[in-house]
């Protein structure tokens, strides 16, 4: 692809784990199992194309209602994938991230993921970034709550607050907007993720099951964003 073309940040809900592992007469873990080796794919192929961020939403705050049988074991899955990716994150100069409200995430969890973010600060070719115990609504309140605080004694300097001001607040802070975002699974909807950054965002909605997603996909997402014309409410 031509560089120019490329998107600076790719976002993905990875959605069907389930149905692909409900059509092979398995259990959900199932699913989840074989999609991490779709994150470590479009990982591989997002660092080729010169994709600078590229962002998963992993588990939603609404995900916490799930059977704790399945939330037990996405989070088992999430303590062995940050250790196995060790080595592979810093071959790759690639920063890892986890954003959202940490504060529901056990201190084992926790210290896994600070131990790992802090190993690949210095990295800089891409940062990936996975949204944990995330929602739109919850990033957009706890910046607002944040704001008000800020600004509780000060209610003229609160008149003077503008878009960029508020951007600050969201736990993306310093993050580039998403460029494309690509949902798997057929579903056409982006279920409470990153409702504020998303407001200019290319969408892209693929049949495809997120364990069936791999670089051969993530690239035809690429080539669909490359033919898109970005206006952002003007005209050219």
């Amino acid at each position: 692809m031509d560089n120019t073309t490329v998107p600076r940040h790719v976002s993905i809900i990875m959605d069907g784990n389930g149905r692909w592992a409900k059509e092979r007469g398995k259990e959900r873990v199932f699913g989840h199992l074989n999609g991490v080796k779709s994150v470590r794919a479009c990982t591989e192929a997002a660092v080729e194309e010169g994709v600078r961020y590229l962002s998963l939403f992993a588990f939603s705050e609404e995900n916490w209602s799930r059977p704790e049988s399945e939330v037990s074991a996405l989070m088992d899955l999430m303590m062995v994938s940050i250790r196995k990716e060790v080595r592979t994150l810093m071959d790759n100069g690639v920063r890892f991230v986890v954003l959202g409200n940490r504060s529901r995430l056990s201190e084992r969890l926790n210290a896994s993921i600070d131990a790992l973010m802090e190993e690949t600060a210095g990295n800089e070719r891409m940062t990936l970034i996975i949204f944990l115990s995330y929602s739109g609504k919850w990033d957009i309140l706890q910046a607002a709550k944040a704001l008000a605080k800020r600004y509780a004694a000060d209610p003229e300097g609160l008149e003077r607050v503008g878009i960029s001001d508020f951007d600050s607040y969201l736990v993306t802070a310093g993050i580039p907007d998403p460029d494309l975002l690509i949902r798997t699974s057929g579903e056409q909807r982006i279920s409470n993720y990153l409702l504020w950054q998303t407001a200019y965002t290319e969408f892209y909605f693929s049949d495809v099951l997120w364990p069936d997603f791999r670089k051969k996909e993530f690239r035809k997402a690429l080539r669909a964003y490359s033919k898109r014309d970005r206006r952002y409410g003007k005209v050219k």
